[in-house]
């Protein structure tokens, strides 16, 4: 039997805590890559690497391109510049994220390219109901959206946030956003709204 090295096992302590905490893969995303990889030892180190290399631009860069492409631009709207995710009112969703309570983040990755991201935390945001519930923020580059993505990572970070014991999560959308519907159909309920936006909660 091929005996572990200290580094592999580091790593592969480091994916189990990744696992736990939800940055970035998904609770089964080990499952897979075992059955992928006949659970050979090393190839499964080596592919954890390169999965880290790739998803880490940092994960901080890659949710703040997420954030911007998150923005709702109603028709016929020119897009914002990049720079106005670094209002206070936006900054809110990546400022050191994946230190504080209900950080988690979970991505759609399409042969070693990122193209969609879910991620959460408690924060006073415009879907904020409570100090206990996180948060949603879910983004995908333009190309990949309509084709059920969206919705696979919403219902994988539902399961994370109530393994993790939540009881809820909120999120606002958009009014004339075409995906509140996806939201609904993933479990999410109006509970309040104001004159452009929907809060929705889910119950876990």
């Amino acid at each position: 039997m091929k005996q572990v090295k200290d580094k592999e096992y580091e790593h592969f302590q480091q994916y189990l805590y990744n696992q736990a905490h939800g940055y970035i893969w998904t609770p089964d995303t080990l499952e897979l890559i075992c059955s992928w990889n006949d659970g050979d030892l090393e190839r499964i180190g080596k592919q954890i690497l390169e999965m880290a290399v790739r998803l880490r631009k940092s994960e901080v860069d890659l949710l703040k391109d997420f954030l911007h492409e998150a923005i709702f631009i109603p028709k016929g709207a020119e897009p914002p510049e990049r720079d106005i995710i670094e209002k206070p009112e936006l900054r809110v969703y990546t400022d050191d994220f994946g230190t504080r309570k209900g950080d988690n983040c979970l991505v759609a990755d399409f042969g070693g390219k990122v193209v969609g991201a879910v991620w959460t935390r408690i924060m006073n945001d415009y879907g904020h109901v409570d100090d206990e519930t996180p948060s949603f923020a879910i983004s995908l580059f333009k190309e990949y959206r309509g084709q059920g993505i969206g919705s696979q990572l919403m219902v994988r970070m539902l399961e994370l946030l109530k393994w993790q014991g939540y009881e809820k999560a909120s999120l606002a959308k958009q009014k004339a956003n075409y995906a509140v519907k996806m939201y609904e159909d993933v479990g999410f309920k109006t509970v309040d709204e104001n004159a452009e936006e929907y809060i929705m909660v889910c119950e876990l």
